[in-house]
């Protein structure tokens, strides 16, 4: 089990590729996160809302009210309920990509992952290979997506390890 924020399923979803969170059995969101991604998404007809709303309504996404915990960090609602709702339910691992929720998490003795881990994962547990991890990589940074250069970098070398072994 993850908790995730929306950025993770916003950009897999775009990229048609949302069902590689399966490798996490469930996926938890908060509520927070629900209304950022699927009702606003709805609202301003963005296709990955829909494909998002489709695993919610699948059962894999699911769907809970976070009670929050207390942060001395200023933080996005979503990100302040990934991170409330994992510590709730003693889930140690968090999809957030934001710099200040991934140090918050860690500040809560949390682990960070983001949206790259995801993909990484799916290649290590053979649901990719190394072209895919690449195509999707792409298709994610054409609608938007932001990854800086040395992080992209060091993504494709570990990839590129990871495909190696297989």
């Amino acid at each position: 089990m993850i908790v995730s924020n929306a950025t993770p399923l916003i950009y897999l979803a775009k990229a048609g590729k949302l069902h590689l969170l399966k490798i996490f059995g469930e996926v938890v969101i908060p509520e927070e996160v629900k209304i950022e991604v699927v009702d606003r998404g709805k609202a301003l007809e963005k296709a990955d809302a829909y494909v998002i709303e489709k695993a919610i309504n699948e059962g894999w996404i699911r769907v809970m009210k976070a009670e929050m915990v207390n942060l001395a960090l200023e933080l996005h609602p979503g990100e302040k309920a990934v991170l409330s709702l994992a510590k709730h339910l003693g889930v140690k691992e968090v999809l957030v990509d934001e710099k200040p929720a991934r140090f918050a998490a860690k500040l809560l003795g949390l682990k960070p992952r983001g949206t790259v881990f995801v993909l990484l994962r799916a290649l290590q547990e053979g649901m990719l290979d190394f072209d895919g991890f690449l195509d999707i990589l792409h298709e994610m940074l054409k609608h938007g997506y932001r990854l800086r250069e040395d992080v992209a970098v060091e993504a494709i070398k570990e990839a590129k390890r990871i495909a190696s072994r297989k």
